[in-house]
């Protein structure tokens, strides 16, 4: 089932006959669109939309115009930005069309989606991006908005028509010269305007005196204009009616409104009250929702008697009321005929669902309260909505059902239990399963349920999430039992359902340190996510096998498997977004642990091209722990601090097992910044202890704590701690050796090797070092592994060196190290190949204002530009750096030594 965009939200009103000309206006919108973003903003009935209809009759040939009317229900982001690229992809063809498939397969991912649309926009022509009654949006576009509108390429502008003002960057545009401003007392009609309007629309004869009363009362309020001149032509007594006419604007919408009702026959009027209840008429669907059998022409009766109707295309079969028109006519309606409201609701939940608009149909059977209808209708697109990952929409349905509702049906009890686990409510994930478990055992309502492949896999489905609690809470035992319970419930071909139950058992045998098996088992995890048709996630999953390979000793077959999946996923398109940006991550890892910090660089700036860097996903934290060890490859140890802070608050347990705890990272830069006692402070919060028993889970934690207590014993050598260390570091290694973790132990040996020489044991130290790349399978692959060790591994590879013991991989390093000053982002001096295209002397002062906190209207200020110069000059960078993000520029211009600091 497809859930369509209504396509009359695309149209641009068109304009109505006999308007008051308003040439002040369009030239200020005309001029407008040189810059970046035209705010049309004031409250109900002030002409919002026809001002931007009649410029646009007049002017909308200059430039493509993407339209975008919104209604209540574009309020979620994922649908607000369908809407927008859908209108984008109608006034540019060919444009929009990759983001709009990436909206499809990973659309509560905007962090892929808006990168995507900006470059899109930045290879079309001239466009202007109307978007009517932007209030209706909530906060969670409103940084989205801002990502895009601070990026926009030049030849691109935006109109925000709004009853608010949105929460965007104003003030700073404002300054900045990016923002033109068309508010309330601009759009007020003035005396000659408000003569004018009322000369043409009623029939009465009206005095100077008269037209300035209703002027002075209505403040040239274009709505309360409108309403009095329908109300004068049903008054006898002109001048009673004016000198009545008085109060805020609340009570006179309110009067006139009764004015004009007063003055319908009871069947316009009765129409008029129940048709309020829909967002958008017409005759078919008005015919269904009020019971008549001619909606059609009562609509365009209704339209000619301008009653507030707006027609939405132009073969006048799609309106809407005006918003307050409609406002007060529900008001009215829930007074005279409460009853009434939930049936109206219901047939229009009826006529959506006919016609697949299940968005409508749902939003109308929750206005009706008929909320077994509404999970019902839920139900069916829930396996659409994960495929296409629109989890937030289904999320804000899920919240307008009473709690009891969700209970009861099964499914959406594990959805439930889905979004919970996205957010780490570990607690409600297992509440929402034990209900799903209930209600499919007494199965009392089941002839209420959608009957789908969703229902039907569903034992195994909670199978799977209850392996995914376990796992999160370290449940390596409890992992692999449910997962088992999920491969027993599993047909032969349910291959989504076989694929996550074997990935789980994967990560429980990796979680236990068994890497040979969990190789084996995660690889059939794949290959069933691929049989299921899941290709973007079994690409995902590669990422997960190179980590096992590492872990196996094996990087560089984790990196032969990565450089496949990557051709794969680019050859995906914008369905493979998101798996392109998560393999970029991992390869950038590799880099860095092998010493080419240029390519890691290349490789994060690509992830952050694709991914941004806004957005919340279950795997993104891990752009920031790869882009903190980058900076601490850099030397730029605070930056990477900063980035492992970002990285944890962004981390959610669940999805794969914690093997490389943040807060370890963490700990592990604190030693080598000297700050030991944070790094103690961490040790005693997770309470790992050199006695401890050696379990795979925890071997990371061990070994920073090996690292922590040799940097004590440097600072105060006359404790003896480091002495427990060896009986620790043989429990490691025994373990490591058992479950054939190579990777472990070259890191083990090397820490050996350490403890040895800060007990003043040389030729001990020498030999575990000479152990150490005697047991590495790949150990050209290990370079910040022992430079990141500082001073003592540097003097320990000195003296292997002269010993003529760990050659050649201790006269590598120890040339390595040498030409490492040399370096900043892995390149030398000079910045490798020069540009085709360098940069000119005004483009480096702007890129090295890049680099800064400051804002483009600060840049533009501080340079003394204008901020469309600004603009141009920062997309010329952009093109000769090959980059479309301002950090991305920021990077691939230190890896080049085109900033102050970059040697």
């Amino acid at each position: 089932m497809t859930l369509p965009l209504v396509a009359t939200k695309l149209h641009v009103p068109p304009e109505r006959p006999g308007l008051v000309a308003r040439p002040r206006l369009l030239a200020r919108l005309a001029r407008a669109v040189r810059g970046k973003l035209t705010l049309v903003s004031a409250p109900a009935g002030f002409g919002k939309t026809t001002l931007l209809a009649s410029w646009l009759a007049r002017h909308g040939d200059d430039h493509a115009v993407a339209w975008f009317s919104l209604d209540a229900a574009d309020s979620d982001p994922t649908a607000f930005w369908t809407g927008v690229v859908t209108a984008l992809r109608s006034a540019l063809p060919g444009i929009g069309d990759r983001t709009a498939e990436l909206l499809t397969t990973s659309p509560a991912s905007m962090h892929l989606v808006l990168p995507a649309l900006l470059n899109e926009l930045s290879e079309a022509g001239e466009v202007c991006l109307v978007l009517d009654d932007y209030h209706l949006v909530d906060d969670r576009v409103a940084q989205e908005m801002a990502f895009l509108l601070e990026h926009l390429p030049p030849q691109a502008h935006v109109v925000l028509s709004t009853r608010a003002d949105p929460n965007l960057p104003l003030a700073r545009w404002r300054a900045g010269g990016e923002l033109v401003e068309i508010r309330a007392v601009d759009l007020r009609f003035t005396s000659d305007e408000t003569a004018t309007y009322l000369g043409r629309a009623t029939s009465r004869q009206l005095t100077t005196e008269q037209v300035q009363a209703l002027e002075d009362r209505t403040e040239g309020w274009i709505v309360a204009l409108q309403l009095a001149a329908i109300s004068l032509d049903g008054h006898a007594d002109v001048a009673g009616f004016i000198d009545g006419f008085a109060g805020d604007d609340r009570y006179v919408v309110d009067y006139l409104v009764e004015e004009v009702l007063a003055h319908q026959s009871a069947s316009v009027r009765d129409f008029l009250l129940q048709s309020a209840v829909l967002d958008r008429l017409c005759g078919s669907l008005c015919d269904a929702v009020v019971g008549t059998d001619d909606a059609g022409g009562v609509l365009q009766a209704i339209d000619r008697a301008n009653l507030f109707l707006v027609p939405l295309d132009n073969r006048r079969e799609w309106y809407r009321y005006h918003q307050l028109f409609s406002d007060v006519l529900r008001a009215r309606l829930l007074a005279e005929r409460p009853d009434l409201v939930p049936v109206l609701h219901r047939r229009a939940s009826q006529w959506h669902e006919e016609h697949d608009l299940t968005d409508s149909a749902i939003a109308h059977a929750l206005a009706s309260k008929d909320f077994d209808r509404a999970a019902f209708l839920v139900e069916t697109v829930v396996p659409e909505v994960r495929r296409n990952r629109q989890e937030s929409k289904v999320h804000g349905w899920l919240s307008a059902l009473p709690d009891a509702t969700v209970r009861r049906r099964p499914v959406l009890s594990v959805f439930s239990a889905a979004v919970s686990m996205v957010t780490g409510d570990l607690g409600a994930v297992g509440s929402r399963l034990d209900d799903a478990e209930r209600a499919l055992a007494a199965a009392d309502e089941a002839h209420l349920w959608a009957d789908t492949d969703e229902l039907r896999t569903l034992p195994a489905t909670i199978a799977i999430y209850r392996a995914s609690m376990a796992q999160a809470q370290g449940d390596v035992a409890g992992t692999v039992r449910h997962a088992r319970v999920a491969l027993a419930l599993a047909g032969p071909q349910d291959h989504l359902a076989r694929g996550g139950a074997a990935g789980f058992l994967g990560l429980a045998a990796w979680a236990d340190g068994d890497v040979s098996r969990a190789l084996e088992t995660f690889g059939n995890a794949v290959a069933s996510l691929n049989a299921a048709g899941n290709h973007v996630d079994g690409l995902g999953g590669t990422v997960v096998l190179a980590d096992l390979w590492r872990t196996s000793g094996r990087p560089a077959r984790a990196r032969e498997l990565g450089a496949l999946a990557l051709t794969e996923a680019k050859a995906l398109g914008e369905r493979g977004t998101r798996a392109t940006a998560e393999l970029h991550v991992m390869l950038s890892e590799l880099d860095t642990e092998a010493g080419d910090l240029e390519a890691a660089g290349r490789h994060l700036a690509s992830a952050d091209d694709l991914a941004g860097r806004a957005a919340v996903t279950e795997s993104h934290f891990r752009y920031f722990v790869a882009t903190g060890l980058l900076a601490a490859a850099e030397g730029d140890l605070a930056d990477a601090v900063l980035q492992l802070d970002r990285a944890e608050q962004l981390h959610r347990p669940g999805f794969f097992p914690d093997v490389r705890p943040i807060p370890a990272i963490r700990a592990r830069i604190r030693v080598r910044q000297g700050l030991l006692e944070p790094a103690f402070d961490w040790a005693r919060e997770r309470r790992v202890a050199t006695n401890d028993p050696s379990e795979y889970l925890r071997e990371f934690d061990h070994l920073t704590l090996v690292r922590l207590l040799l940097a004590e014993h440097r600072t105060h050598p006359e404790d003896g701690t480091v002495h427990e260390l060896v009986g620790m570091l043989d429990r490691l290694r025994e373990a490591a050796e058992s479950s054939g973790r190579a990777g472990s132990l070259v890191e083990i040996h090397m820490l050996t090797a350490l403890n040895h020489d800060a007990q003043g044991r040389r030729s001990q130290a020498l030999g575990s070092l000479a152990e150490t790349f005697a047991g590495a399978l790949e150990p050209d692959a290990y370079v910040r592994l022992f430079l990141d060790e500082g001073e003592p591994m540097m003097g320990l590879l000195r003296a292997a060196d002269q010993a003529k013991l760990a050659s050649p991989h201790a006269h590598r390093l120890l040339a390595f190290a040498a030409n490492h000053k040399a370096y900043r982002l892995g390149v030398r001096h000079g910045g490798g190949a020069p540009l085709t295209d360098p940069l000119s002397g005004r483009e480096l002062q702007v890129l090295g204002l890049l680099e800064s906190e400051l804002s483009g209207p600060q840049i533009a200020a501080a340079l003394f530009i204008s901020a469309n110069t600004l603009r141009t000059h920062t997309k010329h960078i952009f093109t000769k750096l090959g980059v479309t993000s301002r950090r991305a520029a920021v990077v691939r211009a230190r890896q080049r030594g085109l900033t102050p600091g970059s040697d």
